[in-house]
């Protein structure tokens, strides 16, 4: 059973970094894309980035582009996201997802989320 648990999250300044982890247990795939997710209160959930088993095919979703960065090891099966300059609207609860595409519909394993609140 794949299990995805996320860490990293909490409150912080706008302009400042946060570094987001998630630790896979039971073996995604490696036919799984690993991807970052966020919902933010009353929005719907949306991708944030994603990544294959190497780092030639990243997602990034055109509000983080330049800011975020996703990364893995694979030998601790950990993905990571890089937060920088973050922005008050980047408050939501981030979610770790293995599974295909950039879309809710395509993920297979969820984690339980992370809140990240941005301050102004």
């Amino acid at each position: 059973q794949v299990q995805l648990l996320e860490s990293g999250g909490g409150l912080v300044q706008a302009g400042n970094s946060l570094r987001l982890s998630c630790a896979a247990s039971g073996g995604p795939s490696r036919s799984y894309r690993m991807a970052w997710f966020r919902q933010a209160p009353g929005k719907a959930r949306e991708c944030v980035a994603s990544m294959g088993w190497s780092s030639d095919s990243n997602y990034y979703a055109d509000f983080v582009k330049g800011r975020f960065t996703i990364s893995r090891d694979n030998r601790k099966n950990t993905v990571y996201l890089q937060m920088n300059g973050l922005k008050p609207e980047d408050t939501a609860v981030y979610y770790c997802a293995a599974g295909y595409g950039t879309k809710d519909s395509g993920m297979r394993y969820w984690g339980k989320g992370t809140l990240v609140t941005v301050s102004s």
